[in-house]
């Protein structure tokens, strides 16, 4: 599946989101490593709080259909943004926990922009696994500060 198909499933899921208070509506296609499409909108909460953005529900809804994390191939995110819609913080810290750092990610919008980027370029030095190794690399990093 190329990233043109990918878009334009985000798209579809764009279609499908639940936005009745910011009237923001965001799609994001998820590729597995079995080709398969895993496809997530913004559903949005009158709390704010549990609101949850469509790369992190197509993330969830893959690994809640059987997949393993760090095997997917691609996402495609879409937004109706004057430039290519990036993925907040929250959800760059969701990609680097299941995607691998070299991972295509496609943000485009409703324009027909494209950008292409990897989840390392979205987060560089992003607090992961390798942040939690052991109390004494946290206790030598504060020493050393």
């Amino acid at each position: 599946m190329d990233k043109q198909q990918l878009m334009e499933l985000a798209r579809q899921a764009r279609e499908r989101a639940y936005t009745p208070y910011s009237h923001f509506k965001v799609g994001a296609a998820l590729l597995d490593s079995e080709g398969n499409v895993h496809m997530g909108c913004n559903v949005e909460n009158a709390a704010y709080g549990p609101t949850n953005c469509a790369e992190r529900t197509a993330l969830f809804r893959a690994i809640a259909d059987g997949c393993s994390a760090k095997s997917f191939q691609a996402i495609a995110v879409i937004g109706d943004t004057t430039a290519p819609i990036t993925p907040c913080g929250v959800c760059r810290q969701v990609l680097v926990e299941l995607c691998a750092a070299e991972m295509p990610v496609y943000m485009g919008n409703l324009n027909g922009d494209l950008v292409e980027t990897t989840i390392g370029e979205l987060l560089p030095g992003a607090f992961d696994v390798s942040s939690l190794d052991s109390s004494a690399s946290r206790t030598e990093g504060l020493a050393n500060s």
